[in-house]
């Protein structure tokens, strides 16, 4: 299933600098970034239940924020996408 997860870390202090670095750390991991805070990561079931409790664990809930949007297996009509950067095909293989 394709999910997109996105996420808002207060950086106005060290502590939310590193918790950016760690939470995109984490998404990089799982998918392919495609604007700032935005990941699309193409993950099962059994992956994607230690992937939200890491990114959870990494942000502080007071200041920072995640949000998850479940595109499912039918992603392919549910995705458009104008512009620059054009996004690359999440089942394809991943270069780092």
């Amino acid at each position: 299933m394709l999910i997109v997860v996105t996420y808002d870390v207060n950086t106005e202090s060290k502590a939310g600098q590193r918790r950016l670095r760690r939470v995109a750390r984490v998404c990089e991991n799982h998918g392919q970034r495609v604007q700032f805070s935005v990941f699309e990561c193409l993950v099962d079931a059994a992956e994607w239940v230690p992937l939200k409790a890491k990114l959870i664990k990494e942000i502080d809930p007071e200041h920072d924020s995640l949000r998850f949007y479940f595109l499912g297996n039918n992603w392919h009509n549910r995705l458009e996408h104008f512009g620059a950067k054009p996004s690359d095909d999440p089942e394809g293989p991943l270069v780092i």
